[in-house]
């Protein structure tokens, strides 16, 4: 009788849950996984290299294209890593900025993190609902920014500017009448803070239905209780963060255990999980999400009562104002040498680290005191969690490698740097 081999089959990079650039190599015995491989390089950015060829400033926007999902979180541990270099004192206001943009950035993720697994897994309705939430979060993001997605709004001492005083409102067109603009426009009335406080209000009822359609839903607890169980002491050695190592029971956030910018100063919970499978890091996104929205309700509360400057007014690192730039020969030269030559960063080192939603997301910065990075080394959480996925397919059908991937939460912006 012929014996039975095992055989390999290519996942992706063509398959929907493979994102278009993951190629899984997987070892088949019938359809159980025997062995998983991935292969990366398909989307392969050199961020870190491009980082040494160009200004502090200029690098900023390469960070955006990280994790594009996760815009100002990235953002966020670069200009950090750059203020401690420079040593740098942030205004508390920008401060808080941040920390807000941080948590609608975590909301941003979560959002199309649960609309994608879910669409993977077999549920259509819960993407659309996510980015029903979605749109709103990017229209707070393009009235502080100008864009919607690659913002580049932080900046090495401070934001690029405050928050704006009035939203931007919908027109009547063809496709809408004037009450459905109306309607679209309710929140839209006053400050970009009022329309982030009415998000918030409104927020928790939405995560509400997401849960009616998932959390006991039949089908979906099939499709993850006990899939891609990882225990507690493994999680930790194969170097997990966020969500991934906290739904194994870990509790370990960055925001609590090394306190950056004001998150000592707002209250919030660490959601954490029992099991380690995909179920409970579902779980544990779903209640972040909520904890974000309680961090962003106080970032609001504070930002409403405290005016004040946003920038360090170190004109060797920050530009001057406009009006003071083009009527004072000292502050043109400021602005000048910022913008062509940019800023010099002392010689040393840095690293700084985020809580991303994905996982802590550092970077690395040697400084050998030019205008630009020595070398620049991006810690990816993602990278840790896809060398995890051979350990956690094995055994499992080919369908659950799709929820595997799925609770990993991949962009492979960040991963193929």
């Amino acid at each position: 009788m012929a014996e039975i081999k095992n055989y390999t089959l290519n996942f992706g990079p063509q398959h929907p849950a493979a994102h278009g650039v993951l190629r899984l190599v997987l070892e088949l015995d019938g359809e159980v996984v025997q062995r998983a491989d991935p292969h990366i390089g398909l989307l392969h950015r050199a961020t870190e290299k491009l980082a040494e060829t160009r200004t502090y400033l200029q690098n900023l926007p390469y960070m955006d294209r990280l994790d594009y999902v996760s815009m100002m979180c990235n953002e966020h541990a670069y200009v950090m890593a750059v203020e401690k270099l420079l040593q740098v004192e942030v205004p508390l206001r920008a401060q808080y900025i941040r920390v807000m943009f941080d948590e609608i950035t975590r909301i941003l993720n979560h959002l199309l993190w649960l609309g994608a697994h879910a669409l993977d897994v077999g549920a259509m309705a819960v993407f659309l609902y996510a980015f029903r939430e979605r749109e709103d979060l990017m229209d707070c993001y393009e009235a502080v920014s100008g864009a919607r997605m690659h913002a580049a709004y932080y900046r090495p001492g401070g934001v690029y500017r405050d928050l704006p005083d009035e939203m931007p409102r919908h027109r009547a067109s063809k496709m809408r009448n004037e009450r459905a603009i109306s309607e679209l426009n309710r929140d839209r009335q006053g400050s970009l803070l009022d329309f982030i406080e009415a998000f918030s209000n409104r927020f928790p009822g939405y995560v509400d239905e997401y849960e009616t359609l998932l959390t006991d839903n039949r089908i979906w607890k099939q499709r993850l209780v006990g899939i891609g169980v990882v225990d507690p002491e493994r999680a930790k050695a194969l170097g997990m963060t966020g969500p991934m190592l906290r739904g194994s029971g870990v509790v370990w956030d960055l925001r609590k255990m090394q306190p950056y910018e004001v998150y000592d100063l707002v209250d919030f919970d660490i959601p954490v999980g029992r099991n380690g499978d995909c179920y409970d890091r579902y779980l544990v996104r779903v209640a972040e999400m909520r904890q974000s929205n309680r961090i962003v309700k106080q970032c609001i509360e504070w930002l409403r009562n405290h005016p004040g400057p946003v920038m360090t007014d170190n004109f060797k690192v920050a530009p001057p104002s406009r009006v003071a730039m083009k009527s004072n020969m000292e502050e043109l030269i400021h602005h000048f040498k910022l913008f062509t030559e940019g800023m010099h960063v002392p010689v040393g080192e840095s690293y700084a680290a985020v809580e991303h939603p994905k996982g802590e997301f550092g970077i690395y910065i040697v400084s050998d005191g030019a205008n630009k990075p020595f070398r620049l080394k991006i810690r990816a959480p993602g990278f840790p969690h896809l060398q995890a996925l051979d350990e956690m397919s094995r055994g499992h059908m080919i369908a659950d490698v799709v929820t595997i991937i799925g609770t990993q939460d991949i962009v492979f912006g960040e991963i193929d740097r």
